[in-house]
C-alpha cells in the first residue's frame, strides 16, 4: 500500500472512531426534573410555596410535575388557617397562575382535593362533577404543558373513546416514558354514592387502558424505563401477605394482620400495575402524594411469588405541613435509570 493510501485509510479509521465516540456521548443522557405535591394548603403554606417555586425555577430542570392536591381538603380547612378557600373559583385561578409561573414545563395531576372532596368544602360546598369539569377545562388545554416554557404532551382525550380524560397525558424524556393517571385519594372516589361509583368505574377503565397502552408503547419503542405519576397512595400494604403486614406495619403498634383482606378502590389498578410491571421487566416508578411522607421504597409484592417485585420503585413526595421538593434524575449509565433526592428548602425549615 502506498504511503498516501495508508494516510487516507488511517484518517478514515480515526474518523470512524471519532464518530463512534460522539455517538456514544449522545447516548449518555443525564437530565433532572422536579416533583412536588400536596402543596400549598393554608396561608403559611402559600407563602412557603413561593420558596419552593424559587428553588425549582433556579434549578436546571427538564420539567416539573405536581402530583395533585393543589389546595387543602375542603373538610379540613378553616378560616383561621387562612389562604384561599378550597374548591373556590379564586383558588382555581390562583393555582393556575402558580403553575403558569413555572420557568419549566409544568405538568399537573389532579387529586381528590381538587374536585372529589369539594362536596364538604368550607365555607361553602360545591358539586364535585361541576368542579371536575372546570378543572379539565382550565388546567388541561391544548397539547402543551403549563408553564412559561412548555412541552408537547399526548393526551388520552385524543382517542374519541376517552374524550373526557384530558388530564391523562404522556411524554418521553431521556429514554424514559412518563405518564399521568387520574387515580385519587379518598378511596379513588369509590363507595360514596351510586353516581360517584359510576364515575369511578368509567375513570378506572380509562386509567387502565392508558397504562396498558403506555407499557405497550414503551416495549415497542425500546424505552428504558416508565414513570407513572398519580395523586393517590394506593395502599400497597393491603395486598401484602400477612407476615409482611405484621413485620413492617403492625407489630410496632401491637396489632395483628386482619383475617380477611379489605377491598379498596385501588384493587383493579394494583392488579394491572403488577401484571404490566412484571411483563415489562425494566425499571418502573410510581410517583404519588396523598399521604405527605417523603419516601423511596419497593412496596409492590407479587400476588403469586409473595416477594417484592425488584424492578418497581415507589416515590412519594412530601406535602403539608412540609414544603420541599424532590429532584428526579435520569442517567443513561445507571441500570436503574432513575434516582431521587429530596431538596430541602432552607427557608421553610422549622426550629425543632
Amino acid at each position: 500500500m502506498k504511503k498516501r493510501d495508508v494516510l487516507i485509510a488511517s484518517s478514515f479509521v480515526l474518523l470512524l472512531s471519532a464518530g463512534a465516540t460522539l455517538h456514544g456521548e449522545r447516548q449518555n443522557t443525564r437530565l433532572e426534573f422536579g416533583l412536588i405535591g400536596d402543596i400549598p394548603y393554608d396561608a403559611r403554606h402559600e407563602r412557603e410555596f413561593a420558596n419552593v417555586m424559587k428553588g425549582l425555577n433556579a434549578a436546571d430542570l427538564a420539567f416539573v410535575v405536581h402530583d395533585g392536591d393543589f389546595w387543602w381538603d375542603g373538610g379540613g380547612w378553616t378560616e383561621s388557617d387562612g389562604g384561599l378557600p378550597p374548591c373556590s373559583d379564586e383558588a382555581f385561578q390562583d393555582r393556575l397562575g402558580l403553575a403558569q409561573s413555572s420557568r419549566h414545563p409544568f405538568v399537573f395531576v389532579p387529586g381528590d382535593n381538587e374536585w372529589a372532596d369539594c362536596h364538604r368544602a368550607k365555607p361553602r360546598t360545591y358539586d364535585p362533577f361541576e368542579r371536575l369539569a372546570k378543572l379539565r377545562q382550565m388546567f388541561f388545554p391544548g397539547d402543551q404543558s403549563l408553564g412559561r416554557r412548555t412541552m408537547r404532551l399526548t393526551r388520552q382525550s385524543e382517542d374519541p373513546r376517552y374524550a373526557r380524560f384530558r388530564e391523562n397525558v404522556r411524554w418521553s424524556h431521556g429514554g424514559a416514558l412518563f405518564i399521568t393517571l387520574h387515580v385519587i385519594g379518598s378511596n379513588n372516589n369509590l363507595g360514596r354514592t351510586p353516581a360517584m361509583d359510576a364515575e369511578y368505574a368509567e375513570r378506572t377503565a380509562a386509567n387502565l387502558a392508558w397504562m396498558t397502552q403506555a407499557f405497550d408503547l414503551a416495549t415497542r419503542t425500546g424505552s428504558r424505563a416508565i414513570m407513572i405519576i398519580a395523586q393517590a397512595n394506593p395502599r400497597f400494604e393491603t395486598s401484602w401477605p400477612p407476615d409482611m403486614q405484621q413485620r413492617y406495619m403492625l407489630a410496632g403498634l401491637g396489632f395483628n394482620s386482619p383475617e380477611t383482606r379489605r377491598a379498596t378502590g385501588f384493587d383493579e389498578f394494583l392488579a394491572e400495575l403488577e401484571k404490566e410491571t412484571v411483563a415489562f421487566g425494566k425499571p418502573v416508578v410510581y410517583v404519588h402524594g396523598d399521604s405527605h411522607l417523603f419516601r423511596v421504597d419497593k412496596p409492590l409484592v407479587g400476588s403469586r411469588s409473595r416477594r417484592i417485585i425488584e424492578n418497581f420503585t415507589r416515590v412519594e413526595t412530601s406535602g403539608h405541613p412540609y414544603a420541599h421538593w424532590v429532584r428526579g434524575i435520569i442517567d443513561s449509565r445507571d441500570p436503574n435509570v432513575f434516582s431521587f433526592r429530596q431538596e430541602i428548602v432552607k427557608e421553610n425549615l422549622v426550629t425543632h
